[in-house]
């Protein structure tokens, strides 16, 4: 098999520092001009800027082991090497037209390079643009396809059965039924709906240590005001409010009822349980659209504007808990047990005995939701909530964001459990909107 030259994008690098050693015991190389934009990045205090810091280190630390220098190539345990292409060309191909005065166009100026000496060049880039480019001038271009999971095959976290209707019958009496084993093993925390031909219906969920279906726990006529309108509000409402499940993601559709649900829930177990401290409610700051520039003010002023959908929520909960909303909503914001964060700042805190809405997670990568994640102290509880279909990040995609990435890593975890929600319930335009739009 010929040996293949891997030129990778710095967005790559900046999305995953470890893929440096994903490519086997091919070659990997880094333009010089790649390079560059690390070391332009260094300096921040954000995600990319850390990822940017750890490919620089990894570069320095390849000179102790001896096997090489960076301009000829390092052998790496894998039988592959990695290198540093130096920009040797002061004008372009006849065949490339666009002007090397910017670095992600001197990257690609030095995979054609390569690709005109005789090698077999794969660009890799998680710019669609500059993958488009690439092939353009007859380079082969691939999206990185490590940290990833499919969309479209990814975990439901339930099931629909058809049993007997005897068997639902005591599945009532007895609180739980054994079923038998299907050729899909049931995953830790899934949910099971349970019809009969008699049109008898109950939910279950699956629990590993007695490897049975059992019941759910006892949800309130309401919580906050609402109440779950459908099965898949039902299962969501079950995992947030269990203290045992650590983890939850909640994906689906706009109107679907993931970010309500979240906050509700936090607000019973912080303000009516006790079981958690505060509620710490965060989102990526990337806007919808084009960006209105800098906010004036303090942090907490500037985050009002992003954080403007959560307090929606949480007027509407104020407001259906009964009362005068204006109240309830100024009791929960000055007691100090919610706060807003931004993403940003989550980052080097330990955080115990929180319940923590992550909204819109789909604009992460999966090392920013394992940076989040990693925050979670003792007795803390993390919800993820997003649609990986609506992804405001340029170098992100429905497979490849941080929320999907959770998922397809975590589905075997006792820990962890997951609903795909399907049905809006927002109202009766938003709903025709997700369907026909």
């Amino acid at each position: 098999m010929t040996r293949k030259s891997f030129v990778i994008d710095t967005n790559v690098l900046l999305h995953d520092p470890a893929a440096l050693t994903s490519f086997g015991d091919n070659d990997v190389v880094i333009p010089l001009a790649g390079l560059e934009e690390l070391a332009s990045m260094k300096r921040y205090r954000d995600e990319m800027a850390k990822n940017a810091r750890e490919v620089l280190r990894y570069f320095d630390s390849l000179k102790d082991l001896g096997k090489g220098d960076l301009h000829q190539g390092v052998e790496l345990a894998s039988g592959g090497r990695i290198r540093i292409q130096l920009d040797v060309k002061n004008s372009s191909s006849p065949k490339f037209s666009l002007p090397l005065n910017s670095n992600p166009y001197r990257i690609l100026m030095a995979a054609l390079t390569l690709f005109e000496s005789g090698e077999r060049v794969v660009f890799v880039s998680k710019d669609l643009a500059m993958r488009v480019k690439a092939e353009a001038l007859g380079l082969e271009a691939e999206d990185y396809e490590n940290l990833k999971f499919s969309y479209d095959a990814l975990y439901r976290g339930y099931r629909k059965l058809e049993l007997p209707k005897h068997e639902i019958d005591l599945f009532f009496k007895d609180g739980k039924i054994s079923v038998p084993a299907p050729e899909e093993p049931f995953l830790p925390n899934e949910y099971c709906l349970m019809s009969s031909l008699e049109h008898s219906s109950a939910i279950g969920k699956y629990d590993s240590k007695s490897q049975q279906i059992s019941s759910l726990i006892q949800i309130p006529p309401s919580i906050w005001g609402i109440a779950p309108l459908n099965f898949e509000q039902k299962c969501a409402l079950d995992l947030l409010l269990r203290d045992d499940v650590k983890l939850v993601t909640l994906i689906g559709p706009a109107g679907t009822g993931k970010t309500l649900l979240a906050l509700a829930a936090g607000l019973r177990k912080v303000f009516d349980e006790g079981v958690y401290s505060r509620i710490l409610v965060s989102r990526p700051i990337v806007p919808l659209g084009r960006d209105i520039g800098y906010l004036p003010g303090i942090k907490e002023e500037k985050l009002i504007h992003w954080m403007q959908p959560i307090y929606d929520n949480l007027e509407f909960l104020c407001q259906s808990s009964g009362g005068e909303s204006s109240e309830a909503l100024r009791w929960v914001t000055d007691s100090s047990k919610l706060e807003m964060e931004a993403v940003t700042y989550i980052r080097g805190r330990s955080l115990p005995k929180i319940f923590m809405i992550i909204d819109e997670a789909q604009n992460l990568t999966p090392h920013e939701v394992k940076t989040i994640i990693s925050r979670a102290g003792k007795n803390t509880k993390v919800v993820l909530t997003g649609d990986p279909t609506q992804i405001d990040n340029p170098y992100l995609d429905k497979n490849s964001n941080g929320l999907t990435y959770t998922v397809g890593r975590f589905k075997e975890q006792k820990l962890f459990g997951h609903v795909f929600m399907d049905k809006t319930e927002r109202s009766e335009l938003a709903a025709l909107a997700a369907e026909v739009m």
